[in-house]
């Protein structure tokens, strides 16, 4: 089941070397675990609520494979360059299986 790496920007990008560099340099850490990009940074249409920063989403095969990536020695490598400049809450979150149904949740609550 897919896994994905959802990142909220919680504020605007300094503009910088470092931000260039790790941009030229991320998708290359994610090809080997079969990462890609989803959504980055794309203007955001609030429907509800407020959402003042920005949102990336990367999609893995599996969460295992997630942590492998970001823990491997070519993303932390590049991970100081982004880090040093832009401020995110990031977390994993596995998918959910083919032809779920949002009623499927009710299995889990109990009222």
């Amino acid at each position: 089941m897919s896994a994905y790496a959802v990142a909220y920007i919680r504020r605007t990008i300094n503009q910088s070397p470092d931000i260039a560099e790790y941009l030229r340099r991320v998708s290359d850490t994610m090809d080997p675990f079969g990462g890609r990009f989803l959504v980055h940074n794309a203007e955001l249409e609030v429907m509800e609520g407020n959402w003042p920063g920005g949102l990336i989403i990367i999609e893995f095969p599996d969460r295992a494979t997630a942590h492998t990536w970001y823990d491997s020695a070519d993303y932390q490598a590049i991970l100081p360059l982004r880090t040093r400049h832009i401020e995110m809450d990031i977390v994993l979150v596995d998918g959910v299986p083919e032809g779920y149904r949002g009623a499927d949740a009710l299995a889990k609550l109990s009222f």
